[in-house]
């Protein structure tokens, strides 16, 4: 939530640091916390923000890749730009999965790393590393600031340009003689002024007609809603839409909640893993409109079998997806929630769904997400449905990546916007418990629950921390199956059974592990006790761990294998 400030940038009291106009340019943003760990050449900041404390907070993280993914997680949540502070060399360069996980999954952050004085910067000085040439084809846009008197604009620009148009992440780099250098004059506060950057958010009328105009005559109308959707805070908009010409809808992973799933319109999740009426719809239909979705390879299968018989229309913020991967007869630039309100004021008359609604509600009818149950054992389907129940369906969920993920996307339906975190693009493992981290700081008030396997919660697990100190009340899901799961399942159904180095053969105790940072730990290996146990564990007051041993064989159906198209899937019955 943004807070509006004074700033101040010079006072009689005492001198005034480039890293105290830092701070003070933050707090006229509107920062409430800064992720952050310390370092050499981010000291003056640290300094900085000591002097600051009582009007800007900072969580201190145990490994600079834990941070950043909880500032995804609170950039996911609140809308807002998740502020990241590294120092140099290694600081700065354990920060680059996570930048890139937040510019493929379109994320806001304004990340700040420390460099080295500018008088030695090329010299190979300790802790010295070109984050400049690191992260330019990772960020949106990245800055080293020269000079104190260009902190004020570059701060702006940097916030401007990570939260508008498609979000994605800035970097700021910092030389130390910059944030320890002394203001030698008062400064003006900084305009905006960027010619070059007008993101386009009002769609061009005659598309819009050309869009109703389409819709109108087709009879299989589907809609894709991606998270470009989330972004411009269109769900409302988009449903209205979707119910007032009676369409259906799919979603991407990325997706989820930006449509009710409970909705007779909607067919679930699309790709991959999608379901098989969400995946045939797009294969079948005659109308293909997406609205802020890019067409990612997990999602269309082979593209020679993409929407084949479909006129393609693409509302997207970003221009440069338009046309990339599907070929599109209607582009359409725009904020999704501007195409949507345009496209409300149309007055073309709806298309004649009917028949095509009636096919569709038979492949959900014949064709559900299925699993077996064993009554010797925990099926993960079962325990993500029981996690579903147990929240009533309304906790945020924050997942890491593999087959809990894709069990999550399934089976934990979402009616809500702005409830489900995940890694899409850059598929992070250690990414979901962090990011629970930043939901929950986030939305202080909402259960949080982060659902990761045991092999990526182990490369962030150190973050255990943070959620102690703090009393931070995440609610810890470990899918264990003693496996890399997704791995495992991809050897057996692609490479002939041939089992390489995705088995895990010793873990930690899970439970002990929580105990030493501090943490209630509990292990469950059946269903019976899952379902007496829940209720008491969510309402606990503190962060839970809770160790689920579930069955190691289980696979994620249905499944579309590499290079086949949406209408190829397996595993769509049981087997």
């Amino acid at each position: 939530m943004k807070v509006e400030a004074k700033l101040e940038f010079q006072t009689s009291a005492a001198p005034k640091t480039g890293a105290d106009l830092l701070i003070d340019l933050l707090i006229k943003e509107g920062v409430e916390t800064i992720f952050g760990y310390p370092g050499g050449a981010v000291l003056p900041i640290y300094d900085a923000i000591y002097k600051a404390q009582d009007r800007i907070g900072h969580i201190l993280f145990r490994h600079e890749q834990g941070m950043i993914h909880a500032a995804e997680g609170y950039a996911r949540i609140t809308g807002q730009p998740g502020v990241v502070l590294a120092t140099s060399g290694p600081g700065a360069t354990n920060l680059v999965t996570g930048i890139t996980d937040a510019m493929m999954d379109s994320l806001p952050l304004v990340v700040f790393t420390g460099q080295v004085a500018r008088s030695v910067i090329g010299t190979d000085a300790f802790q010295e590393a070109d984050v400049m040439a690191i992260t330019t084809p990772i960020t949106k846009h990245n800055y080293q600031v020269q000079s104190i008197s260009d902190l004020p604009r570059i701060v702006k620009e940097a916030f401007h340009i990570a939260s508008t148009g498609r979000p994605g992440p800035v970097l700021v780099d910092l030389p130390k003689d910059v944030t320890s250098g002394i203001l030698s004059e008062p400064l003006e506060e900084s305009e905006l002024d960027l010619p070059g950057y007008q993101p386009t958010y009002k769609p061009n009328s005659l598309q819009i007609k050309k869009m109703a105009e389409s819709l109108a005559t087709a009879h299989k109308p589907v809609i894709l809603a991606g998270a470009g959707v989330l972004h411009a805070k269109a769900t409302q908009e988009l449903t209205t839409f979707a119910e007032k010409h009676n369409i259906p809808v799919a979603t991407t992973l990325l997706g989820l909640g930006a449509f009710p799933a409970d909705s007779p319109l909607s067919l679930g999740m699309a790709g991959m893993h999608g379901t098989y009426a969400a995946n045939m719809a797009l294969y079948e239909t005659d109308l293909l409109i997406n609205f802020g979705a890019r067409f990612d390879d997990r999602l269309t299968g082979s593209l020679k079998h993409f929407a084949p018989f479909a006129k393609v229309a693409h509302v997207d913020i970003d221009p440069a997806e338009i046309g990339k991967n599907v070929p599109t007869q209607i582009p359409i630039v725009a904020d999704a929630k501007a195409a949507l309100t345009e496209l409300l004021e149309q007055t073309e008359s709806s298309p004649t769904t009917e028949s095509w609604l009636e096919k569709l509600k038979q492949y959900k009818q014949d064709f559900p997400l299925w699993y077996k149950h064993d009554p010797k054992g925990m099926c993960p389907q079962w325990l993500i449905e029981a996690v579903h129940k147990v929240t009533n369906g309304d906790a945020i969920v924050a997942t890491d990546v593999g087959q809990h993920q894709m069990w999550a996307a399934q089976y934990y339906t979402f009616n809500k916007p702005h409830r489900w975190i995940t890694s899409g693009g850059l598929g992070t493992m250690g990414f979901g418990f962090p990011a629970a981290i930043g939901a929950q700081i986030a939305a202080p008030e909402s259960t949080v629950v982060a659902i990761v396997g045991d092999a990526g919660f182990q490369m962030t697990l150190q973050e255990l921390s943070v959620i102690y100190e703090r009393n931070l009340p995440v609610k810890i899901i470990i899918v264990n199956n003693g496996a890399l799961g997704m791995v495992r399942q991809w050897q057996e159904l692609l490479y002939e059974n041939r089992i390489s180095h995705s088995l895990l053969h010793s873990h930690p105790d899970f439970v002990k592990l929580a105990e030493s940072y501090g943490i209630r730990g509990v292990r469950i290996d059946n269903q019976e006790d899952l379902v007496a146990s829940l209720p008491e564990l969510f309402a606990f007051e503190g962060p839970v761990l809770v160790d689920c041993r579930v069955l190691q064989q289980e696979k994620v159906f249905p499944m579309i294998a590499p290079g086949k198209g949406l209408h190829e899937m397996i595993g769509v019955k049981p087997v």
